[in-house]
């Protein structure tokens, strides 16, 4: 089965706010994303507006033709705004002001009857839920009971490891991994953040059972140097050589 890819584009809407010009626009990245052959465009609506704003989500619902995930914090202000605007699907996140970008997984576990609330309410939308999830058992575990659709390993641990470390992330990535797929009921699996052309590979290679990743900062960085299309291309390149 092959990998699916969605791209991020929310920095592109970062660079757009630094001048608080109307471009670059991310409905237009996404669009080259897709002609590229990017199989969904990701999008991180935050509390602080840091970048993606609600007028890109509403265009992007509109534009997108592939999928369109729509990652949020688990508040009740973002789920009006996801049953008002209706993504194919939702991934529930972490979110703290103070931080550059998102530093781990939800806690599902600790969060349980709060996230099967919203679940429920995203469900009755018609809208799919994933967890963003440190790749723990009990975290999947925890996702499975609150009725999550889909679940995404932060790879960012992986992303960041150097020496040893790059083989205990991967060893610690695949056994979550295989720890899903062996479940009561096994969920959709994603992984992402920090991903790149460097590290791609050798996460396919430890953990087989991912059937999508969702990459942002590094296929935007590129396309300062490349073009959107031809980051995209190559980050697809780079995944079919595992």
């Amino acid at each position: 089965m092959s990998v699916k890819l969605h791209v991020n584009v929310d920095h592109v809407a970062t660079l757009r706010q630094a001048r608080g010009t109307s471009y670059p626009d991310p409905v237009d990245a996404a669009l080259a994303c897709e002609a590229a052959g990017a199989h969904g465009i990701t999008v991180h609506q935050r509390e602080d507006r840091r970048h993606i704003q609600p007028h890109d989500v509403e265009r992007l619902r509109v534009k997108v033709k592939t999928i369109l995930n729509l990652e949020m914090a688990a508040t009740d202000a973002m789920v009006e705004l996801a049953t008002r605007v209706k993504p194919d699907f939702v991934t529930l996140v972490p979110e703290k002001r103070e931080e550059r970008t998102t530093e781990g997984g939800l806690d599902v576990a600790g969060q349980r009857a709060s996230l099967a609330a919203i679940t429920k309410r995203l469900h009755h939308a018609g809208i799919s839920v994933s967890m963003f999830i440190d790749p723990e058992p009990a975290q999947i575990d925890a996702s499975i009971e609150v009725g999550a659709d889909h679940i995404e390993l932060h790879t960012g641990d992986y992303a960041n490891a150097t020496g040893d470390r790059v083989t205990h992330e991967l060893d610690r990535i695949g056994a979550a991994a295989r720890h899903n797929a062996t479940s009561s009921r096994p969920l959709h699996l994603a992984a992402g953040h920090g991903l790149s052309v460097a590290n791609v590979g050798a996460l396919l290679e430890a953990a087989p059972e991912i059937v999508e990743l969702n990459v942002g900062h590094a296929i935007v960085s590129d396309a300062v140097i490349v073009g959107m299309e031809e980051a995209v291309r190559r980050f697809l390149r780079a995944m079919e050589r595992t």
